[in-house]
């Protein structure tokens, strides 16, 4: 029972800082809000509101699991220094150029790992999943691609749509596009896989 409680724990505060994020844009998408002689739109507030809630989640999930992924701090640090940004300065895209930058430094960093002849995806996951070398070479050489495509992509559409459209992209979308990267990419983990029986390499 303890495990499931934890379980089901460690989903809400994986995301229910991205929920609180749509939710609070959706209530507060119209507002205008005077502090200090400025005005903050709804999507600066909610912004303002989602990096303390991030940090404290994380805290959380941390306290409660003993550790919190690579992945997870990198995106913790984005949102600080983006949002702080974002903020401070009162322009909502450096909060929206967060996911570019992101996307284009993990498949920057993929890249050079191949260049060495390594998978530093492999690194990120821990070697959670068993592949083969080439496995693991194969599958970071599309992640590479993709997280590039995934740059782009975040580029034209906070540049070209609407705040609306951006969000539901920046919660969801990137999301679903990130599962359905991963399911694609089933029959290459069948091939790579590596059972207890068969030696990796």
């Amino acid at each position: 029972m303890t495990e499931t409680r934890n379980a089901v724990l460690k989903q809400v505060l994986e995301l229910g800082p991205v929920l609180a994020f749509v939710a609070g844009y959706v209530w507060l998408r119209e507002a205008v809000v005077t502090f200090g002689g400025r005005d903050y739109e709804g999507f600066i507030i909610v912004t303002a509101a989602f990096v303390p809630v991030l940090i404290a989640s994380n805290a959380a999930l941390w306290r409660l699991t003993g550790k919190v992924s690579r992945i997870q701090i990198m995106t913790l640090v984005m949102v600080v220094v983006f949002g702080g940004l974002t903020v401070w300065l009162n322009d909502e895209r450096f909060f929206k150029m967060k996911s570019t930058i992101v996307f284009a430094i993990f498949s920057g960093l993929l890249w050079i790992g191949l260049a060495r002849g390594q998978s530093w995806l492999e690194f990120v996951l821990d070697g959670a999943v068993p592949l083969t070398h080439e496995g693991w070479m194969a599958l970071t050489r599309r992640l590479a691609v993709f997280l590039a495509l995934m740059a782009g992509a975040n580029e034209a559409i906070w540049r070209s749509f609407s705040t609306d459209v951006y969000v539901a992209w920046d919660t969801f979308g990137q999301m679903a596009a990130m599962f359905a990267f991963f399911i694609a990419q089933s029959g290459l983990m069948k091939r790579h896989w590596v059972d207890d029986e068969t030696p990796a390499g």
